[in-house]
């Protein structure tokens, strides 16, 4: 599987599974243990989490799926930004690694700006990095002016990544944000592939994927893949959404296929806020 680079020289795979909504009902806990499971048979190593998934919950269920197989894996984690103060996030990462049954992230990512000031919340990655409790650190919901501000803050530089809401009807990242992140090589994370499923329902995107004897999941997900830069973390909840986003990585896009995709889903023309979940 392709990877990318980051700051500590971590390799991070473009295709993964992301957990939210996981943990917070018992009775799925079953299924979403398996869908965990069957994606890493097919060598999904990349999991994405975060505190605020089930409240904890989440992280739990990966730690039952992910049990013997840690070296193997790249764990995501992200703190709440009411927990962002210095003392705030090294308390949330020891919860967020006593849950997930493991002494280490491979990333550790704010959630999204709140009122703590980014250069403690700086303080604080370095400070558990220097630790060894994470291996890098980075962003989520973070537009070009707040990365222009943190980057040049004490330990701004070595943010590893921005995590963001990216797919065929959120486009508006490619006007600014994406090549900002791109010229500073910088991977952008792609949440939400599918638009919690409202793009699967867009009648372009079926007839494309139908032309192509694919689902439009798969057609969704590997447009991102085919995107410079971008790392995709779909919804890994049951297994037949991990076995079809695992098949998206092998599916080619001709030039054409990437055209129809633009007109069906225009890029912007101009700038647009930035867009959350």
């Amino acid at each position: 599987m392709k990877t990318f680079s980051l700051p500590s020289g971590q390799r991070i795979p473009v295709l993964g599974m992301g957990t939210w909504q996981m943990g917070e009902r018992s009775r799925q806990r079953p299924a979403e243990v398996a869908a965990l499971r069957r994606g890493l048979e097919l060598g999904l190593t990349l999991i994405d989490t975060a505190e605020m998934y089930g409240e904890g919950g989440a992280e739990e269920v990966i730690a039952e799926a992910i049990a013997g197989q840690r070296d193997a894996l790249f764990l995501v984690s992200k703190v709440y930004p009411h927990n962002a103060s210095r003392q705030g996030v090294i308390a949330a990462c020891e919860r967020s690694l006593r849950r997930l049954k493991t002494d280490y992230l491979n990333l550790y990512l704010l959630h999204w700006r709140g009122s703590v000031p980014l250069a403690e919340t700086l303080a604080a990655f370095q400070e558990l990095q220097q630790a060894g409790k994470i291996r890098d650190y980075g962003v989520s919901n973070f537009d070009v002016a707040d990365m222009e501000e943190a980057v040049v803050l004490p330990g701004g530089a070595a943010i590893a990544t921005n995590q963001v809401l990216y797919n065929l009807m959120r486009r508006g990242i490619e006007w600014d944000l994406l090549p900002w992140c791109r010229q500073h090589q910088m991977p952008i994370m792609a949440y939400s592939p599918v638009e919690q499923g409202r793009l699967l329902r867009q009648q372009a995107l079926q007839t494309l994927a139908y032309e192509r004897g694919v689902t439009p999941a798969q057609l969704a997900v590997s447009w991102l893949l085919h995107q410079e830069n971008v790392i995709v973390i779909p919804k890994a909840s049951t297994l037949h959404h991990v076995e079809q986003n695992r098949a998206a990585l092998d599916l080619q896009l001709s030039g054409a296929d990437l055209a129809a995709l633009d007109t069906a889903f225009p890029p912007p023309r101009r700038p647009v806020p930035l867009e959350m979940l």
